[in-house]
């Protein structure tokens, strides 16, 4: 390897560093190709993805964990999109087996700590990890890492609800600032994100869920305003967000898989 080598990069890496160098926690990243707003890229949730698994997997490689980063898988479920173009759908059940032949490949290779990082609102991993739990030798773990940052998140952000919103947008800005569209004067070419009411109460209050169809729920995709976004902001939120996720992975790495794991 070389001094601009990165290891704990699956795609960067040749087969012979892999072949010599066991891995104990493979991160499985999942993005999505959906519209978001006019003003960002439909790839928005997958450059997510790619930033926060390098930032975090880096820090921990150089903390001392063996966790390799693999390539994201670009799409997601997206049938609350499926009146929008190109909004690229799998199913829940697609999602399944190809997170099932995957973690297969990895235990196969003897990597049993696996992550799926999620940066796509609409995959849900939950009822995944359950059935695996039952026919597999991993153990998996979920973060959706937009989760992370409850705590802070008003600390950092006005808006609230956030697709294409002001914290995704700030993300992009401190990321790939040249893929954010801006109208002749400087400003981001969007709308304010603002979302229909439901006319039934139940809904409202959260009491009953649904799946959202986006293109009544919105007027051109985004929910939550992305003006007040800054690259500064997006920065700052990444940088937690690699903090708390890197500092898992270092403990996950050493932790022993034996009858109680993960419990003390």
């Amino acid at each position: 390897m070389t001094a601009d080598s990165k290891p704990w990069l699956l795609a960067e890496t040749t087969y012979g560093w892999v072949k010599e160098q066991p891995y104990e926690v493979a991160v499985l990243p999942f993005g999505a190709t959906e519209p978001h707003n006019l003003h960002l890229p439909y790839g928005t949730d997958t450059f997510e993805a790619d930033i926060v698994g390098a930032r975090a997997c880096e820090r921990a490689w150089r903390a001392g964990a063996k966790v390799v980063l693999l390539p994201t898988i670009p799409y997601g479920t997206e049938t609350n999109m499926a009146a929008l173009p190109l909004a690229m759908n799998l199913n829940p059940s697609t999602l399944l087996a190809i997170v099932s032949d995957l973690v297969e490949t990895l235990t196969r290779c003897g990597i049993r700590k696996v992550l799926l990082l999620n940066s796509h609102g609409g995959n849900d991993f939950k009822p995944i990890l359950r059935e695996l739990a039952g026919r597999s030798t991993a153990q998996l773990f979920l973060c959706d890492w937009f989760r992370m940052i409850g705590d802070v998140y008003h600390e950092v952000f006005q808006a609230k609800e956030d697709h294409a919103g002001e914290m995704e947008t700030s993300v992009i800005l401190a990321v790939r600032p040249d893929l954010v569209a801006r109208t002749a004067e400087g400003a981001l070419r969007a709308d304010e994100g603002a979302t229909a009411p439901f006319r039934i109460e139940a809904l409202s209050r959260g009491w009953v869920g649904l799946t959202r169809p986006w293109h009544s729920l919105t007027t051109n995709t985004g929910s939550g305003n992305p003006h007040a976004a800054t690259a500064e902001k997006g920065e700052r939120i990444l940088e937690i967000v690699a903090d708390r996720l890197s500092q898992f992975l270092v403990d996950l790495a050493g932790a022993e898989l034996d009858e109680r794991f993960p419990f003390a």
